[in-house]
């Protein structure tokens, strides 16, 4: 039985695909021959960024492939995009065959304590019609994503994930519509950014690994709480409606916290270094990086202050922790190379443990002296 069809788990995935398709908006309007220039232009942009990329951060993939070879560059409408989550989602949610961040037996992280419990099939479908619901209104929002979990058509489920980089194309023409940006600078510019992340993947082939097991000893952790703990979500979803100060991470235990921090660490890393790695090619690659730039975090900031329905969006979906995460990592990844270069940063990539913690995101300069010294 194939992971899509799967009868146990958290999550109806087969509901979570139908409903995401159906609900997600298709998008800006364009001539047939609009959408051809677009498709072809951002997948001609990937590969030259890639290149930028591994320039900018002297990242190296570890089996020795060049640059452009370490994602498979898929243009998606967002429709295409909720698919690809929900079997990104599925894929993560199964544990993975019991191996730590080096593919070692993990000794801190038992695959058996990860596996989630078996959730009524009522369960099961309001979980699918809820992530199907947030992946549609995510859907217009995202520009692109590297999925590092998925493995290729046909391989077995414990099979590493292929790299698969998807360009959401509605997306990249609605804003750089929006924004009144150049279009061959901006499609480039979101390219660099994703294949920053298909390098860093690349460079560290524990990385994939090390956050799956800690996402499904999460969900583990959440589902293996039962029907109890899909109950206080609800209610706190609703608290989230009516109060400014509520959080979905009002759900979660001390414990369950402390891997959240730990995960959202890793996050700020990677955004932040992929939100410099897009900034540092300069303006001889991308002539109005700087115009970019601005426009775009003007942007961020008018939607970090927005209120009523859209603002309640935000939090439902983790948006403004999403914003914190790239700026954040940005002030740590721009902190640790003034200290010792790019090369000190890349240490970063050698191993697990030389991962930051959220304090150290906080406060650079202890990752500074608990590494180099």
């Amino acid at each position: 039985m194939s992971r899509m069809n799967a009868t146990t788990g958290p999550v109806d995935w087969d509901t979570a695909r139908r409903v995401a398709a159906r609900a997600a908006r298709p998008g800006p309007t364009a001539s047939r021959a609009e959408l051809e220039d677009l498709v072809g232009a951002l997948r001609e942009a990937a590969g030259p960024a890639a290149e930028h990329a591994a320039r900018v951060t002297r990242l190296t993939p570890a089996d020795g492939r060049e640059p452009a070879e370490v994602s498979r560059v898929l243009v998606v409408d967002r429709a295409g995009w909720t698919r690809a989550n929900v079997q990104m989602f599925a894929t993560m949610s199964a544990p993975p065959a019991g191996a730590d961040a080096h593919g070692q037996p993990d000794a801190d992280a038992d695959a058996g304590d990860a596996t989630p419990a078996r959730t009524s099939p009522a369960g099961r479908l309001a979980a699918g019609a809820q992530l199907g619901a947030a992946l549609a209104l995510l859907a217009g929002k995202v520009l692109g994503q590297f999925d590092p979990f998925t493995p290729p058509a046909g391989a077995g489920p414990d099979a590493p994930g292929e790299g698969r980089l998807l360009l959401v194309a509605p997306n990249v023409l609605h804003l750089e519509r929006q924004l009144t940006l150049e279009p061959a600078d901006f499609r480039l510019w979101v390219s660099l950014h994703e294949q920053t992340h298909a390098l860093q993947f690349a460079a560290a082939p524990w990385l994939s690994t090390h956050l799956r097991t800690r996402f499904t000893q999460l969900l583990g952790e959440l589902t293996g709480q039962g029907e109890e703990t899909f109950g206080r979500m609800v209610s706190t979803v609703g608290k989230v409606l009516t109060d400014d100060e509520s959080s979905i991470l009002d759900v979660l235990t001390t414990e369950q916290r402390g891997l959240v921090d730990e995960v959202g660490a890793v996050m700020a890393l990677l955004e932040g270094h992929a939100d410099v790695a897009m900034d540092a090619v300069g303006r001889s690659v991308v002539p109005s990086v700087r115009e970019i730039r601005r426009k775009f975090e003007d942007r961020r900031d008018k939607g970090a202050r927005a209120r009523g329905p859209a603002g309640v969006v935000r939090r439902l979906l983790g948006m403004d922790a999403k914003l914190a995460q790239y700026r954040e990592g940005a002030v740590f990844v721009r902190a640790v190379r003034s200290r010792v270069g790019v090369n000190g940063l890349n240490a970063v990539w050698a191993a697990s443990e030389n991962l930051p913690s959220a304090a150290e995101i906080a406060d650079p300069s202890a990752w500074v002296r608990r590494v180099h010294g």
